[in-house]
């Protein structure tokens, strides 16, 4: 057989292995429903659950890559904190061990003739095939079908196997071949070789698989399958790293630590073994390998490294977080919202202290973003668009953690002064995510604009560089009016959110003119109203904040009252204002 047909042949089984392996999984996991991910949720408060939680899901799941990128999934989203993720991640790289000894199955018979052998395979393989289709085609169950979709996995992995072991079958007669795998018997090169198969096929039991039915031909020996399988348990890293791409930082870290133990595993066991062999000269190096020793070796490897690094998960966590530093914006608000502790709400003054630290920084962050995204207009990039995405993730945290706090806090017995400050924060925490949010719809008309290659005429760039100064300025004055308590600044809010509002009318209608002329088109026109109507509502949403400080200082909450008396001749301060801002900000 020609090497050609030879690697032809093995890519076959490998691609049957993989699909095989993947419609089990999904089987399984589909049976399972979203148990799995519950339960990594929620019982994984210490770092022994969490390895042993690991190793059972990802035993059910067959992939270690899929739990942990379930888990940096949950680390993204803040459901989970990265030490925690860290011990499931040791029981991933342990579990995922067990697909070798499934693997197994397919050499039943083994110690029989060849016939026989191939007969008790294959018998097994069309048994449970035969089974998985009738389940799939004729029971009506949601979950006998999963079952069926299970089997017929499990066979087709059986089938894969098979194809890859009848492939590599003549190498056992070449002298070339032997030669190479020889060569992997140096340590380096094996675990290079073992790395870089793994990287390609992104799936480290495909890798175990192939090694396994290499085993057959009887030139694997133990010198040769040792650095092998330690290259596979590095090269499994790769899709949960491309997993982490466009995670926040705490993603990113959970991703990086996969790669960080199965390297120090490595490394540690292959210097503590080879030294104490080159004094001690095992003998069992030249031993020929079989399918078991394969899967035992692999198990044992994945068993010792999650033994040598479990006792120090936070040590693995301060390296990662070392390699990946944390924007020091970000710390601070990290930090202020885990000073939201249930054990102060026994003690309201010191709650509400916290809580106003909170949402501070939330208008802070907010304000931030919109900037950030009023800067993505003008200059945009994909990198910006993505710590715009990022920032907003956190502010949602802000409301959710705030908004729960503070319902807690009203339980407590308060003082009145106490009972009107947890009303504003109660009553501005929305508009602050709000404010988010609209920043994220600037980022998206950004890119958009970017998509496009829109540019608008020269008139046009001018009102949207106007009315951009104008509720630049309106969200700093809300914002540093509710962070310093300034009721006066907070009355300079309405008067420009009236400015604002007749800015968008009067830049409407100069935009139906242009399209009328033919100066911009209807694409302009589309992305030019979405600006002005998030301008607006981010305006609206700063009036509220305004609102509720000048009404809730009052001892009253009317909104409407409020902006009805203020827009009378008797405010004079308002007509003050308006003119002011009118005068500053005009198209």
């Amino acid at each position: 057989m020609s090497v050609a047909i030879t690697v032809i042949n093995l890519l076959c089984g490998v691609a049957l292995f993989l699909f095989g392996m993947l419609l089990m999984g999904d089987g399984l996991k589909n049976v399972a429903g979203n148990k799995l991910e519950v339960v990594l949720y929620k019982l994984t408060n210490t770092p022994i659950k969490g390895v042993i939680l690991g190793t059972g899901v990802t035993a059910v799941i067959q992939s270690s890559s899929a739990t942990s990128i379930m888990v940096v999934g949950f680390v993204n989203s803040g459901m989970m904190k990265v030490r925690q993720a860290i011990g499931i991640v040791l029981g991933a790289i342990l579990g995922t061990s067990i697909t070798g000894w499934i693997i197994c199955l397919s050499d039943v018979g083994g110690g029989a003739s060849d016939w026989l052998q191939l007969l008790s395979t294959a018998t097994l393989t069309g048994i449970i095939a035969v089974a998985g289709i009738i389940l799939r085609m004729f029971c009506k169950s949601r979950t006998k079908q999963h079952v069926g979709d299970i089997m017929m996995g499990f066979a087709i992995l059986m089938t894969g196997m098979s194809a890859m072991s009848g492939a590599v079958e003549g190498l056992r007669e070449s002298q070339a071949f032997i030669n190479i795998l020889t060569s992997f018997s140096n340590p380096f090169l094996g675990i290079l070789a073992g790395t870089l198969i793994t990287c390609v096929l992104q799936s480290a039991s495909a890798t175990i698989g192939i090694l396994q039915a290499l085993s057959m031909t009887g030139a694997v020996s133990f010198e040769v399958a040792l650095p092998i399988v330690m290259g596979i348990a590095i090269g499994a890293a790769v899709p949960v790293l491309l997993s982490a791409l466009g995670t926040n930082i705490s993603g990113k870290r959970t991703a990086f630590v996969y790669l960080l133990i199965d390297v120090i595993g490595a490394v540690f066991w292959a210097t503590v073994f080879y030294t104490v062999n080159a004094f001690v000269h095992f003998g069992f190096m030249s031993h020929t390998m079989n399918m078991v020793d394969v899967a035992l070796m692999n198990t044992l490897f994945r068993l010792l490294t999650v033994v040598l690094l479990a006792p120090f998960i936070k040590v693995l966590e301060k390296i990662v977080s070392f390699i990946f530093k944390e924007d020091p914006e970000d710390a601070e608000e990290t930090a202020e919202i885990d000073r939201l502790e249930e054990r102060f709400i026994a003690h309201p003054a010191i709650a509400l202290e916290q809580s106003n630290n909170a949402v501070c920084s939330m208008a802070r962050k907010a304000r931030k973003n919109l900037s950030r995204a009023f800067e993505l207009i003008y200059d945009y990039s994909d990198d910006k668009y993505r710590v715009i995405q990022n920032k907003e993730d956190v502010i949602d945290r802000y409301e959710d953690k705030l908004g729960t706090y503070l319902v807690k806090l009203t339980g407590r017995e308060l003082t009145d002064e106490q009972g009107r400050e947890i009303s504003k924060i109660l009553h501005t925490i929305g508009d602050f995510e709000r404010i988010g949010d609209h920043a994220v719809n600037f980022a998206d008309i950004a890119r958009e604009i970017n998509e496009k290659h829109l540019k608008f005429s020269d008139a046009a760039q001018k009102e949207i560089d106007v009315i951009t100064s104008a509720v630049s300025e309106v969200v700093i004055l809300a914002t540093d009016a509710f962070m310093n308590n300034d009721i006066e600044l907070a009355r300079r809010v309405e008067p420009l959110e009236e400015v604002i509002d007749g800015l968008c009318d009067e830049m409407k209608l100069r935009h139906v003119k242009r399209l009328q002329l033919g100066e911009c088109t209807l694409d302009h026109g589309f992305v030019y109203n979405d600006l002005l109507n998030n301008y607006e509502r981010i305006a609206d949403h700063c009036s509220n904040i305004a609102v509720a400080m000048i009404e809730l200082d009052r001892d009253l909450f009317d909104t409407h009252e409020y902006l009805n008396r203020v827009k009378t001749a008797f405010e004079t301060t308002f007509r003050q204002y308006y003119n002011e801002y009118s005068e500053q900000y005009k198209i």
